[in-house]
């Protein structure tokens, strides 16, 4: 008798230690890890459930229209209208970070790039505006965090020096990205590059860190530097003629190098029309997106611009551009009633009763196409 006694209050008190260890694993407190880790996925689904379209409106003179109504825009995605939930045509705080490139290749650059700290607090950010500065070659640095001081972005800009050969570019928009996603969702989210419209010894991918810049709603402004720098290291030239087409040359000196201007100067069509196919194809065959240049890939599928500079003049004159198109874009938000629609979502938007080009970005990818 006295054994079985002793059995039942092992027994009871072992079954005692399951429960009270089961309680524990239950009602343990939540890590803060694994807080963040929700909270970034909360915030990653949110972020899916609108899309921001900046629009910039141009009359057949080319010239910037301004004071359109929301309930004068229509908007398509993958052919379907839309209802929007809001367009902004007031002026938008600017959450800006610009990244530089700081290798070798740019080492007789510098120079007139880090004199243009000064314009960018009253020319693109405004009173309300603020700017990170990262620097990149083989390595991606924060040189400066997001402020409001136009003295420290100046300072910061002015502090650049170059490094080694390579220029991590699309890991530096990763990084932008990333800095970005973290802004409240009502600030525009911008991307200035200032470098050539190509990578070298990135370990991020295209495809996924341009679904990651869109899911973001992240705009990218290029300012290209691809021409003078190899204006700068090209070889004595060859005798021989040059098969060269016309607009693979540099414009004129102060001209920014748009579609527009390549156009009314060379007669041709940049990356009009025909971009679209091309970017479509290339989300579709992952070894075709290497053969778009990255200035362009980012830009046209963001909604930004692409601009070359071989002059400080030029560069000058690039930023004020860029300064035109977002103090006079409109920004439309709209909640897709096409979600299930996987891979590529094509937008256009038209303005209702008039002949207005509407430039936007060129669409975006749900994103299951990259789980």
């Amino acid at each position: 008798m006295l054994r079985k006694l002793l059995w039942l209050t092992l027994l009871c008190g072992s079954l005692g230690i399951l429960l009270l260890a089961q309680q524990k694993t239950t009602t343990a407190p939540v890590s803060s890890q694994d807080l963040t880790k929700t909270e970034d996925m909360t915030k990653f689904l949110v972020t899916l459930q609108n899309v921001q379209a900046p629009v910039l409106v141009r009359d057949r003179n080319h010239s910037i229209v301004n004071g359109l109504l929301q309930d004068q825009f229509q908007l398509f995605d993958n052919g379907k209208e839309q209802s929007l939930t809001s367009v902004d045509v007031t002026y938008t705080p600017i959450s800006m970070v610009i990244a530089i490139q700081c290798n070798a290749l740019a080492d007789k650059i510098l120079p007139q790039v880090t004199r243009i700290g000064a314009m960018l607090k009253p020319v693109l950010l405004g009173e309300q505006g603020e700017a990170a500065v990262i620097a990149y070659d083989s390595h991606v640095r924060l040189v400066q965090p997001f402020t409001s001081d136009a003295d420290d972005i100046t300072k910061a800009i002015k502090n650049l020096h170059s490094g080694s050969t390579s220029a991590r570019t699309l890991d530096a928009i990763e990084q932008s990205v990333y800095l970005l996603s973290h802004k409240d969702k009502s600030r525009r989210r911008i991307i200035l590059m200032i470098g050539e419209g190509r990578d070298g010894g990135s370990s991020a991918r295209p495809r996924e860190t341009l679904a990651k810049t869109q899911l973001t709603n992240v705009a990218v402004y290029w300012v290209d530097m691809s021409h003078i720098i190899g204006k700068l290291t090209e070889p004595a030239p060859d005798p021989r003629p040059n098969s060269m087409p016309p607009a693979a040359y540099p414009l004129p000196g102060g001209v920014p190098a748009t579609p527009t201007t390549v156009d009314q100067t060379y007669g041709t069509n940049g990356y009009s029309a025909d971009f679209v196919p091309l970017f479509v194809e290339a989300f579709k065959d992952v070894t075709k997106i290497f053969k778009v240049p990255t200035g362009a890939l980012f830009t046209k599928g963001t909604g930004g611009s692409q601009f070359t500079f071989a002059t400080q003049r030029g560069l000058e004159s690039a930023i004020s551009e860029i300064s035109d198109q977002l103090h006079s874009q409109y920004l439309i938000t709209y909640t897709p009633n096409n979600k299930e629609d996987g891979g590529f979502h094509k937008i256009t938007v038209d303005v209702i009763g008039h002949d207005y080009k509407c430039d936007t970005r060129l669409g975006y990818y749900m994103s299951s196409k990259f789980n």
